[in-house]
Formats: structure tokens, sequence, C-alpha cells
């Protein structure tokens, strides 16, 4: 049987269309995955564009949510030129120093095209160099503050811009939260929209607080350096801008080495931002600034008791105001340095804390007041507002009571114990000297011949006597008035004895002599001194002839100046109270220590520390001042010289014995004299402290 022929060229071309076909699978199959790997990735960046589209528009929503949100309530950047400040109040001393200040004080307003280059270049360079390119917002800066802060580990640098921090520093708080942030952000950008750029850079120049009370750089360039900001250097420039960082912390006229070093880094910068050259730094930097000297921190007690007043003598406060005022800046700052050191050195031994001082002029100007030890840790004011028994310091008024009934300094009394109605005052050290003059009952403080002299003028005039040369508190007219148990303050007590001192007037105390508003307007001027006479001259010469003898050689010999001075000592019950109040022809003084509490102290009395006070800070206040005189106690220098040897008895008390003292007062005139009872003549013994342990109570 014969097989059925075939066509080769059909067989060759199936068996060629099998091999290919078993050939040709592979490349079929890649196709197919790359066709799906394509369509995968078509449709997972559909999906990635869709979700980013979605998540776009998402955070698109929520961004404009919140900037809805905290936009809400941002206030008008158009309000800028209607915004109201507090008026700002200057202190100023009868010097020239300023005092004090309250309140926003500015300056004039500026732009920079009035300005020398280096004022806005000095700002630029240390706070915002792109100032002039960016939107209102550094992005750049922001980065490189944050790389900055991560490096440090802390926070080192901010990112805000000019145009942010006047933002901040106009319309919001200074908070940092989101919400302060995201708003001076778009505040930023309003501003931008708003001002032109040189006009943002001059309102942050006129409003930013640059410390001391100063807004603005005018401001500040007055304050620090007594000059607008026109005229100020490179040097001063530099330390302005240099303020911006942290006003107190590099104010000049607190820490002058820390304010050069800070300055120094702002000169350095503007020579990195090309704005000056290295020869024009290192020549600003060998002609230095210096702030000017503030006595803010000295008088804040005075300070505080003037702006108490301000009210009545101008109405209300609704514009900028200064205030020259009667203190004298030298004056002050010796009283409070005096005061500080004698506490210091023998506060704790003395078991003393407090202590006030009170400095006027004859005619009632007060020239000094420190209300205490330290103002930063009591603000009360122990010189206007303590009320203190006065001691001995209070009889001036009795005496002066009874030189109106008809005494003299030469009338005689008996220094001897007394009781009326079951009270019985006595002499410190439970002393007493027998026949004496009312010159020597002053000089010596004595008790007993006080009540004698109180009783016999009448309690009633010695009070009317008191209230007429300047006490205002309540004065108790019991026996016990001749030994000031009444309570008053030193600036009262001090301006009762300014009567002495200017020829018998009586004054008010007072602080202002002028008030004047914005421009200089004057506002208020002092016209008038005090109440008119009220000590006769007669009088007068009497009663500076007894004070006077105090200090020449009764209890307030600590207190003896190179000219006449006169004054009283003063002690209250268990020496919880101690004064020296005293005048010359230029100055009337008055010094009170004790403790808040009441607590006793350890025997400090009117003749140690308060005298040894009002001696030190009237030697430093009438240093090259001519000596006046005292009315009627002889010449202006040489103190003592004019009293009588009669009215000095110099018994050096630790020596005497008590048949020495029976001797009585001319037993003790022959001793001074260097005379014994027998005739023997005696040396005269020196460093003689006879009158110590004699003060009163």
């Amino acid at each position: 049987m014969t097989k059925p022929k075939t066509n080769s060229k059909s067989q060759r071309s199936k068996s060629s269309g099998k091999k290919a076909a078993a050939g040709g699978k592979k490349p079929s199959r890649g196709r197919s995955r790359k066709t799906a790997s394509r369509k995968t990735a078509r449709h997972w960046g559909l999906r990635l564009a869709s979700w980013s589209l979605v998540l776009t528009i998402w955070a698109g929503v929520i961004l404009a949510g919140v900037v809805g949100w905290y936009a809400y309530d941002l206030p008008d950047v158009d309000s800028i030129e209607e915004m109201t400040r507090r008026p700002s109040i200057r202190l100023v001393s009868a010097d020239g120093v300023q005092l004090a200040s309250y309140g926003d004080f500015y300056g004039e307003p500026i732009t920079v095209d009035q300005l020398p280059p280096h004022l806005p270049q000095a700002i630029l360079a240390i706070e915002d160099r792109r100032f002039y390119s960016h939107f209102g917002i550094d992005l750049l800066g922001i980065a490189r503050a944050m790389v900055r802060n991560v490096s440090a580990g802390r926070f080192v640098q901010g990112g805000s811009t000019i145009t942010q921090q006047l933002a901040k520093n106009l319309f919001l708080s200074p908070d940092r939260t989101l919400k302060r942030k995201i708003q001076e952000a778009l505040l930023a950008i309003r501003l931008e929209q708003r001002f032109t750029k040189d006009q943002i850079l001059s309102l942050y120049m006129n409003r930013v607080f640059l410390g001391t009370g100063s807004f603005g750089f005018d401001a500040a360039a007055r304050q620090y350096f007594g000059k607008p900001a026109r005229d100020v250097t490179l040097y001063e420039a530099a330390l302005l801008a240099g303020l911006l960082k942290a006003p107190s912390r590099y104010n000049p006229a607190r820490d002058q080495a820390r304010a050069d070093s800070r300055t120094a880094l702002v000169i350095g910068a503007m020579v990195d931002a090309g704005y000056i050259s290295e020869a024009q730094a290192r020549q600003s930097l060998q002609t230095k600034a210096r702030g000017r000297p503030r006595a803010g921190r000295q008088a804040r007690y005075f300070a505080d008791w003037i702006m108490r007043q301000i009210e009545g003598y101008v109405g209300a406060v609704d514009d900028d105001l200064t205030i020259i005022t009667t203190l004298n800046a030298h004056t002050q700052k010796v009283a409070e340095q005096e005061l500080t050191a004698l506490l210091e050195k023998q506060g704790a031994a003395s078991a003393v804390e407090q202590g006030a001082v009170i400095v006027l002029s004859p005619n009632g100007a007060i020239r000094a007041m420190v209300g205490g030890r330290d103002y930063r840790s009591s603000q009360f004011n122990r010189a206007t507002q303590a009320l203190r028994q006065p001691g001995s310091a209070f009889k001036p008024f009795v005496f002066l009571a009874g030189l109106e009934q008809g005494m003299t300094p030469d009338t005689r009394m008996t220094d001897a114990p007394l009781r009326i109605k079951g009270w019985a005052p006595r002499n410190y050290g439970g002393r007493y000297y027998g026949d004496v003059t009312l010159r020597e009952a002053m000089a010596r403080s004595m008790n007993s011949v006080a009540v004698q002299v109180s009783e016999r003028s009448g309690r009633e005039n010695v009070a009317e006597v008191a209230r007429r040369l300047g006490i205002s508190s309540k004065l108790d007219t019991s026996a016990s008035i001749a030994l000031g148990t009444s309570e008053v303050t030193l600036l009262d007590l001090t301006g009762a004895y300014a009567a002495f001192a200017n020829g018998g007037r009586g004054v008010w105390p007072y602080g202002i002599e002028e008030v004047r508003g914005r421009g200089g307007k004057l506002l208020f001027r002092r016209d008038g001194t005090g109440t008119g006479r009220v000590v006769a001259r007669e009088r007068l010469l009497m009663m500076n002839d007894m004070l006077s003898s105090v200090v020449s050689w009764g209890t307030g010999k600590a207190a003896q100046l190179d000219r006449r001075a006169a004054g009283k000592t003063g002690t209250s019950q268990d020496f919880r109270d101690a004064w020296f109040v005293g005048y010359t022809g230029e100055l009337v003084a008055g010094v009170w220590f004790g403790n808040d509490s009441g607590a006793p102290m350890k025997k400090v009395t009117g003749s140690s520390l308060p005298a040894q006070l009002w001696q030190r800070v009237m030697t430093s206040a009438l240093e090259g001042v001519t000596p006046q005189g005292v009315p009627g106690v002889g010449p202006a220098t040489a103190p003592g010289d004019a009293i009588a040897a009669v009215e000095r008895p110099e018994t050096p008390e630790a020596e005497t014995s008590d048949a020495e003292e029976s001797g009585g007062f001319i037993g003790r005139i022959l001793k001074n004299l260097g005379v014994s009872g027998s005739g023997e003549s005696h040396e005269p013994r020196r460093n003689w402290d006879p009158f110590k342990n004699d003060e009163d109570r």
C-alpha cells in the first residue's frame, strides 16, 4: 500500500508555522507584561495625582480656613495713623537730670530720608538685611534660623522681619503662640501691600521700644545721648540699633561694657553687609559714646510722691508733660549713698533696718528725699507716709511756746524729778542737773525742764505753735506732748524747722517748680513759698541761740559742720525712733532711723546715727557753697566759738563722780575752766564726749 503523497511546500509551511508558533511565544508575553506595567503605573499615577489634587484642595481649604479664622479679628492696618498712646510724663531735677519717666515717651516723628544713612543701615544690618527684597516674610531668613536653632539644640535666632516686628509691636501681644505668629505674618503682608518700604521702616523707627520708657529712635537718642536722632554718630547709631535685642540688658547707662560689646557686634554686621568700610568701623570704635547718667533709680520715692500730686496741678493728664522739680540730683545721690553705707556698716549691730532723709531749701523746696533703705524691696515712703514719735525733736515747739509766754534762753529752772497726776517723766540715764537755763536744758535735752515749760506755757499753746509751723498730724495735748509722743512725718517735722532757718516764715514743702506740656507750653509755675511769718524775729533769734547750742556743745555735737548749724536730736521710748533735724543758712535736713515693725533698736539715739548721717549729707551737699550763717547766731563759720564758756560745760560724763555732780552747775563751770573746788589747776582733758548717754528719750 502506497503512502499518500504530501505537498512538501505546505509541509514546510506548517512546520515553519509550528516552529514560529513555538518559538514566538516568549516575545508575546514580554510585551503583555510591559503593557500591564505601564497600565498599572498610569493607574497609580492617576490615583496619586488625584489624591494629590484632593489633598492640595483640602490643604488649601484648611489653610484658607485657618487664615480666615485668624484673620477674622485682625486689626485694620490703616488705623496706624489714628493709634493713641499713653501720655508721657518726665520728671527732671532742678539741675537738669532726668529723674523718671512714666507712660510712653516719644521723640519727634522721623523718616528715613531725614536721618544720617548709618542709622537705618545699622538697623538693617543687625535686624533684616533683605528688608528691601522680601514681601514681608523672609523665607530664606526663616530657613536659616531653623537650621541654626536645630544645630544649637535651642532657640538662638529668630526669623522675623522688620515688617513682622512692626506688626507685632503695633497690633499684637508679645505672647509666643501659634495664633500670634500667624496673625503677625498676615499683618506683615498687609503692611507691605499698604505702605512702601521706606514708610514701613520709618514707622518701625518711630514706634519700637528702646528702654527707659522711650519709644522710637529719636526718643532713645534724646534719652541716652541728649541729642535728636538726626545728629547721632555712627557709634551711637550702632548702639541704638543694638538695643533692639534687649533694651534693658544693653542700656549704656546701666552697663556700659555690655552696651559696648553689643555695639561692636552691630558695627561688624554693618561691615559684613557692605554699609561701611573696615576703616570706618575702626574709627567709630575708637570714639565710643557714653550713655547719659540717669538718676531714675535714685529718686523713686520722690517720683512716686510727685506723681500722686500732678493731677492737682494740671487736672487729668491727657498730653505729654515735663515736670521741672526742685530736686538736686547730687544731693539726692549723696543722701541715698550715705544712708545705705551707714546701714550696711552699723545697721545689723544696732538692730536698725530702715532710715529716711529729707533735705529742703529754707523756703521749702525739696532737694533730696529718701523714703527707705531700698525702693525695690519696699515702696513705702518713710519720709512722707510713716507717722512716728519724734521724741525730743519736738521740743523746739515747746520752748518756742515758752518764749512766746515771756521766757528767754536765760530763764532758769530746776532740772529735777517731777510728777504730774501719776506720770513721772525722767531724763535719759536718770540724771538731773539742778538749776539750769533754758539754753542748757535745750542743749542737754532735759525732759523735766521741757515738761515744766509746756505746763507753764499751756499744752494747747504748744500744739498751736507746732501746727502754725507746719505739723499737720493729730496732736495729743496730754502732759506728754512736751516729750514728742504725738506722731509726725519726717517731711512735716523738717518743714517746720525751716522757719528757724529762713527768718521765721512758715513753708509748705514742695517738689514742683514748673509743669510744661508738649512743645514746652507752660501749664504751671510755682508762685509763693508758704504761709508768711510764723515766728516773731525776737523769738526766732532766741530759738536759734538755743538750737545752735545743741550742735555746738550739746547732744548734737556729732552734727557739727564747717559753718554755723543748729538743730535738735530726738529719741522715742525704748529706742524705737531716732531723729536729728537741723539747719544751716543754706539747707534744712531731717534724718530718721527705726524699724517698720516698731521693734526697739540697740540704744540708737538721735545723737548717734541720725546726727552722723546728717553731718555727712550736709557736708557733701554744701561743699563749695559759701556759708550764709544762721539768723542771730554770730559768724557764719567757726561753730561754737561765740558761745560763752559758761554755757559750754564739758565735763566728761564717764569720769564724773556723784560728789563732783553734787557741786552743781558752778562746780561744773570751774571744772571746765580747769579749776578744782580746792583751787587746784588741772590740764584740760582731750577727746571728751561729755554728753555721751545724755540723750533724751
